[in-house]
């Protein structure tokens, strides 16, 4: 079980908590939404909780917790630029569907 970063998505990420002045990690999570059924949740961690399970990943510490966990684990974050745009992108092997705008998926 685990969930990783790709080196692009863990240098954005420890340079974005340098420039924040704090920060332990980043936190993946699911949340019931979107057209499909779930979303992601992607935040920054401050403090860690008693429900936190953690991986390390290319220098960058990633919190989930046990619900969110069974839908992403093998899943890779990479970040990555694509002319204009650039953002983090989710590599979910445990993804059946995905809506057309890409904001939601089910498994």
């Amino acid at each position: 079980m685990a969930i990783t970063l790709s080196a692009s998505a863990a240098n954005h990420v420890s340079q974005f908590i340098a420039k924040r002045g704090k920060g332990l990690g980043i936190r993946l999570g699911v949340k019931t939404s979107g057209c499909s059924g779930m979303a992601y949740k992607l935040e920054f961690v401050d403090a860690a909780t008693d429900d936190d399970i953690t991986f390390e990943s290319n220098g960058v510490t990633v919190f989930t917790d046990a619900k969110s966990l069974a839908y992403l684990d093998g899943t890779e974050l990479d970040y990555t630029k694509e002319g204009l745009n650039e953002g983090f992108k989710f590599n979910n092997p445990n993804v059946k569907n995905e809506c057309g705008c890409g904001e939601s998926f089910n498994v």
